[in-house]
């Protein structure tokens, strides 16, 4: 376990000058963002910031236009094919809707990586899909069908998956979307205990407030493809961006439209529309 008293903790991601773009549209801008070894980061910003490109950058799953990442002290992009295979079995991931297939049982989706990555018999990967049941709460439903789940069990069924080979990192998007509040506050709860009884360094993409004051050690907001800030959650209350302070209090900005650039689109002028800054 990790001891989260440690007042120097190793950094097990370092993202430098990240820039991503998606054809001429830019969507990353010289991102900068260390999470140390232990810590809950969560990741938040208004829609079009540019989190979910972040995060696929992160897990390894997407390569920036330029820029580092280094995961555990490796050089993402720079590694052979083998070993980014190898550094990949030490991320967990659990994705927005689940992600299990329908057509296995909760035991069968728990035990697919270790079937896909591992040559244990078959005993022992039961008895290890049913420890992790265990630690989600979901002791017994292994003979389930997903179909027979709850959203929240869906989600808790897909977190038992992602911790099945105790990654070092774990993931997660949009852990609580479609959940009510209390079974938000429950996966919460799961999302703390697995830190602190795993020892897991976890990232987490959310746009739920409630859920990002409780479980956050540290908070990243992005904006518009940049860091806007970088801090603890009683930093983030006390800043004094507008930008910021109305993400907290949910308030709405009013977009400054450029005169040109609106003349542009009506008359069809899309490659010099895609130039102008946003």
């Amino acid at each position: 376990m990790t001891d989260q008293t440690d007042p120097n903790p190793p950094t097990v991601i370092e993202v430098r000058d990240l820039v991503t773009h998606y054809g001429t549209r830019q969507i990353l801008n010289g991102v900068d963002v260390d999470i140390v070894e232990g810590e809950i980061m969560v990741i938040m910003g208004g829609s079009g910031s540019g989190k979910s490109t972040f995060l696929r950058h992160l897990m390894a799953l997407q390569r920036p236009t330029s820029g580092t990442i280094k995961i555990l002290g490796q050089d993402v992009w720079r590694l052979p094919q083998k070993k980014l295979f190898e550094l990949r079995k030490k991320l967990g991931v659990t994705f927005q809707g689940g992600a299990l297939f329908s057509s296995m049982t909760v035991g069968e989706n728990i035990m697919l990586p270790l079937y896909e990555h591992t040559k244990l018999d078959r005993m022992t990967m039961e008895i290890m899909a049913r420890m992790k049941l265990e630690v989600v709460d979901l002791a017994g439903f292994e003979d389930l069908m997903p179909s027979e789940l709850s959203g929240g069990m869906i989600k808790r069924a897909a977190v038992a998956r992602a911790v099945i080979m105790d990654p070092r990192i774990l993931f997660f998007d949009e852990p609580s979307a479609g959940l009510d509040p209390v079974v938000s506050s429950q996966l919460d709860d799961l999302i703390l205990r697995l830190r602190d009884a795993m020892g897991m360094t976890i990232c987490v993409v959310t746009h739920e407030l409630e859920s990002a004051f409780k479980i956050a050690d540290r908070i990243t907001v992005l904006d518009r493809g940049n860091i806007l800030f970088v801090g603890t959650v009683q930093e983030l209350h006390d800043h004094p961006s507008e930008r910021i302070q109305n993400l907290l209090n949910r308030r709405s900005e009013e977009a400054e439209i450029d005169a040109d650039e609106y003349l542009r689109r009506l008359t069809g002028d899309k490659e010099e529309a895609e130039g102008m800054p946003r």
